[in-house]
Order: structure tokens, then sequence, then C-alpha cells
């Protein structure tokens, strides 16, 4: 496989709830992996358009980039339906209870430096607290990608402005994680378009000053 074809993409249409507000959102979700089986990012809003794109193959990780419930709403049913663990960093539990309740759905814990086997694909964990305190990255070094969930978006950090989030902790998540990725590594988002390491770089002191 080539590897563009070791990327699936679909998106899902939802709703984000947080601090007494609804959202009417659209989701990226990624499929990484083989012609036989694929991690999936963000299992978001609608489980059966999801499973259609896994098209049959095995999953081994429904992996969240954090706990908002638009990220992760649909991780319960297509880890039921697949038998496919459901991987979250612990610093997003509250999260995960304001969707799922307490202890009603596990999860398999995340840590910073884990390495996740995508069938032919190495996805390495990167801790990039700030949009919320469990946020995670997905470095991918052989594809020449990384999964940012709401970390980093074209454009920006991903928003700070609701509970459990800081502008300050994200920018030095992504100074400290991303920045330091090579130039040209692509940026898979948790909404909208793509981008590049490299055409965000030299937007940092405009974030710095924008403050958000």
């Amino acid at each position: 496989m080539s590897a563009q074809d070791k990327v699936g993409h679909l998106i899902t249409s939802g709703t984000f709830s947080l601090d007494g507000g609804t959202w009417e959102v659209d989701n990226n979700v990624w499929l990484v992996g083989s012609e036989e089986e694929v991690v999936v990012i963000d299992a978001a809003h609608d489980a059966e358009a999801i499973l259609a794109a896994v098209a049959g193959r095995a999953v081994t990780a429904i992996v969240c980039t954090h706990g908002h419930n638009d990220h992760i709403d649909a991780a319960a049913e297509v880890a039921d339906r697949t038998g496919a663990p459901i991987l979250l960093h612990p610093a997003d539990q509250m999260l995960w209870e304001m969707h799922y309740g307490a202890g009603a759905v596990p999860y398999r814990p995340l840590k910073d430096g884990q390495v996740i086997d995508a069938g032919e694909v190495a996805l390495t964990v990167l801790h990039t607290p700030g949009h919320s305190p469990g946020a995670v990255c997905l470095h991918a070094p052989e594809l020449g990608v990384v999964f940012t969930g709401d970390t980093l978006f074209q454009g920006g950090p991903g928003a700070t402005g609701r509970s459990y989030s800081s502008f300050e902790t994200i920018i030095e998540s992504i100074e400290d994680r991303l920045l330091t990725l090579p130039a040209e590594t692509v940026v898979h988002t948790g909404h909208g378009s793509s981008t590049t390491i490299g055409a965000e770089a030299p937007h940092l002191a405009e974030w710095l000053a924008r403050g958000y």
C-alpha cells in the first residue's frame, strides 16, 4: 500500500456540548492502517458510517484525541461491534464521564510516548494538553503525518475558552511537541482542512498576540 492508501478519512456530523451550550459540528474521522486492519482516530457521531469505512477490516483500537463528546460519542458503539479497545488519556476522565457516566464504558489509558500499532503504521502518542488536559496528537513519522485532534488547526490552536482548557498550555504544547516536527509534516485535524507544520509555524507570534 502507498502512504496515501494507509490513511482513510470521513466526515461525520453531530453536536458538541459543554458549559451549557450545544453547537452543530462536522468532525474528521481518520482510519489508519492496512488492507487487513485499522485504527480509528476519533469515533465521532456516526458508528454506521465509520464501520462502513472500515469495510470489514479488523479494528485494533479506537483512539480518542481527547474527551469532548463530539470526538467520543460513537466510540462505545464501534467498540461494542468490533471488539476493539478504546484508548483515551486519563486526564480527560471527567469529560468522558460527562458523556458516558462513571465506569459505564471502560477505556485503556494512553500515555505520552506510547506507540500504537496501526497495521503497517506506527502511531506515537504525543501528550499535548491545552484544549483539554488529556489531549493527545498521534505522529506517524514514516507517513510524514500527525493527527492533531483539536490541538492544532489550519489557522491556529484549538479553542481554549471553555472549561478545563488553557491557552498558555496549548501554546506550550504546540511549540514543544508539534512545531518541532519536520516542516513538511502534514497535519490532519479534528475539524476542517488539513495543513502542514511549515504552513502554521510562521504564525505563532500572531496566535500569541491574538491570545486565544
